[in-house]
């Protein structure tokens, strides 16, 4: 886990006074107790965000942890089946499955510090922990995902646990089910000080399309997402062909999950067949984690396409955002939240519909660039680190007052 990040680091692209108001807040929390659990210190997701939040936490003066609960193949397998059957996909989940699950909470519980003011439990792994909850705290469940179309069976063994914590946080309302306990929203947010979001010079970004084999003598269009059926990558590419019709240029499809997925090498095969030896068309490979050539790519880009028809809150389009780029979003998931349409972007309801708005947006590069500044301060205000950090403080302050 990351120890060595500081608050101040921050006050450069945080809003002006947000990290004074940061401060002040935390005065009021001194000492107190808040610990997060998730399944795992790596990879993306909750990992990714704890590893920046929790030492700003202690660098505030809070007393926050981090535990991970441990678990066998089958644990990990039963917990893979839930959340699959959570986000309304076929999933079967077997007693055994279920034993695995709850068994596994009960051996953690009697070794993680537990013991605080306030505990964050992230995701469905350590959900079964509430069942050993000391006497002492609240407790909050963090949901990341989204299950509105979660399968009834499936909803109906979480919410079992659900009811004996405090509150449960959603990343949106339209991503909840209903509880008979508080429920709360957070965003998910952005570090703007991680490798994939920091300034990058002309040199950098140059040389990183030239590892690409992409020309700079176009406008580029751009989308970034994991290579699925959901993420839709044929969308951003008829949209691309329609636009051509009427301005010059090229786009680049930037994506993973191609390697260790059935799913998605064929989703990839598909594309490279419907892309042929088209000199504009640009389909790659590049792993999640490969945060400098992703932050180079959308640096590089004029326009950012997002046009699954599903997405979970969808951050990629925060991350174009940030680096003051016009995105043409669809409506799913949390997309809409991030994209004021004709302010910061626009939100489209079909692949003609996006194709109007590259034209119009490679047609008017004042347009484009008044977007993108607006785009960049939008994604300043609602969706970098510092203002998840505050609403964390601010949680904490309600939960334990």
């Amino acid at each position: 886990m990351t120890t060595d990040i500081r608050l101040e680091e921050y006050r450069e692209v945080a809003p002006r006074g947000a990290i004074d108001l940061l401060v002040k807040l935390a005065d009021r929390l001194q000492g107190r107790r808040f610990v997060h659990v998730n399944a795992s210190r790596y990879g993306s997701g909750s990992s990714e965000i704890l590893a920046r939040l929790v030492p700003m936490l202690q660098d505030l003066g809070i007393d926050a942890a981090w535990e991970v609960i441990v678990g066998d193949p089958a644990f990990y397998g039963a917990t893979r089946a839930l959340e699959a059957a959570l986000a309304g996909q076929p999933a079967p989940i077997t007693e055994a499955m279920l034993v695995s699950y709850v068994e596994t909470a009960a051996t953690n519980a009697a070794t993680l510090r537990l013991e605080s003011d306030l505990v964050m439990v992230h995701d469905l792994s350590a959900l079964p922990l509430v069942r050993h909850r000391p006497d002492r705290g609240r407790w909050v469940w963090r949901c990341h995902a989204d299950l509105s179309r979660a399968w009834r069976r499936a909803w109906h063994l979480v919410r079992r646990d659900l009811e004996h914590y405090d509150a449960v946080v959603y990343s949106m309302p339209k991503f909840a089910q209903r509880v008979r306990v508080p429920m709360l929203v957070v965003h998910p947010s952005i570090d703007p000080l991680a490798e994939k979001h920091r300034e990058l010079g002309r040199s950098e970004v140059r040389e990183i399309l030239d590892r690409f084999g992409i020309p700079r003598d176009k406008p580029l269009l751009l989308q970034v997402a994991a290579y699925s059926r959901a993420t839709e990558p044929q969308r951003a590419l008829t949209a691309f062909r329609l636009a051509r019709k009427y301005v010059p240029c090229r786009l680049a499809l930037a994506g993973w999950g191609a390697t260790d997925n059935p799913e998605g090498s064929a989703v990839l095969a598909e594309l490279r067949e419907a892309a042929g030896q088209d000199p504009d068309t640009h389909v790659l490979v590049v792993p999640p984690d490969a945060a400098r050539e992703l932050n180079a790519l959308q640096r590089a880009a004029t326009v950012v396409l997002h046009l699954p028809q599903q997405e979970g809150f969808g951050l990629a389009v925060a991350e174009a955002m940030w680096k003051g780029k016009p995105v043409i979003g669809s409506v799913a998931g949390g997309i809409p939240t991030q994209i004021l349409s004709e302010v910061t972007g626009y939100t489209v309801g079909s692949v003609e519909g996006a194709a109007f708005r590259i034209r119009q947006l490679l047609q008017s590069p004042d347009l484009a660039a008044r977007l993108g500044g607006a785009g960049r301060e939008y994604a300043r205000r609602n969706f970098l680190l510092p203002r998840h950090l505050g609403d964390y403080l601010a949680l904490l302050a309600r939960m334990t007052a």
